[in-house]
């Protein structure tokens, strides 16, 4: 029984590759193992060859009259094709297009915060599309919008370079802003150097310790103080005692 709908894996162009038996071709071109090209043979006689230097005959070009095999280890083909893969994907982005938008009465500060975001696209190879709309009476001066993109493109110079000069299109004026190769651009200030490290708002200055003050002299007196008699040891211990005086000899 056919299958009414084609398989998954054989719908993406190129996404299945034919290895040995699976090659479909009577007659193939094979490429050797270093580099240059063998000629046209048989698929016999190119899977022969295969199993006699040990490695894998696969096909690159099935598109071509006849289809291009080469000669290779299937390991080592699908390690170089991630590689080249991977290499694309870094160079991907760099079709990709940020758009800034700015007006004619753009606060500087706000100019500034625009200026940094095109220097970060420029500096991860995208381009920057900026765009100045004009509202209302805006259009009857339309010299300041002028200036404000000059601005802008003097302040990202170091990193881009327009594509053509500016050009007043209806009410906005449009510039396109391509980076600069990597050897020429400068570095992004984001991630060239560190801001300086602030105090913490934890820690709790000490107030510097008072100054010392002369110590204090003690005056000694002039005479030198009575000391209280010893109590007798005839006396009791009550102070107003009425046989003090009593002369107990006499009696």
């Amino acid at each position: 029984m056919s299958r009414p709908f084609s398989p998954r894996s054989s719908s993406a162009p190129g996404s299945f590759i034919r290895v040995n038996g699976k090659i479909r071709a009577r007659e193939v071109r094979v490429i050797g193992l270093d580099g240059k090209q063998v000629g046209i043979l048989s698929l016999g006689n190119a899977l022969t060859m295969a199993r006699q230097h040990g490695v894998d005959l696969v096909e690159i070009a099935a598109t071509a009259t006849p289809p291009v095999c080469r000669l290779v280890d299937f390991g080592k083909f699908r390690y170089e094709q991630a590689k080249k893969d991977k290499e694309s994907k870094k160079h991907q982005h760099a079709n990709k297009v940020k758009e800034v938008q700015l007006s004619a009465k753009i606060d500087p500060h706000d100019l500034g915060v625009k200026v940094s975001h095109a220097i970060d696209f420029l500096c991860d190879d995208m381009k920057v599309k900026v765009a100045l709309r004009f509202r209302g009476r805006e259009m009857a001066h339309t010299e300041f919008g002028f200036q404000v993109v000059q601005k802008f493109l003097a302040e990202v110079a170091p990193y881009g370079h327009p594509d053509f000069e500016p050009k007043l299109v209806g009410r906005s004026i449009h510039v396109m802003v391509s980076p600069l190769p990597r050897n020429k651009r400068a570095k992004n200030p984001r991630l060239s150097g560190e801001p300086p490290a602030e105090p913490s708002g934890n820690t709790v200055q000490k107030p510097p310790p008072p100054p010392k003050l002369a110590s204090a002299k003690v005056v000694q007196p002039s005479t030198p103080l009575e000391s209280t008699p010893a109590p007798s040891p005839k006396s009791s211990g009550f102070t107003n005692n009425p046989f003090a005086q009593l002369d107990l000899q006499s009696a």
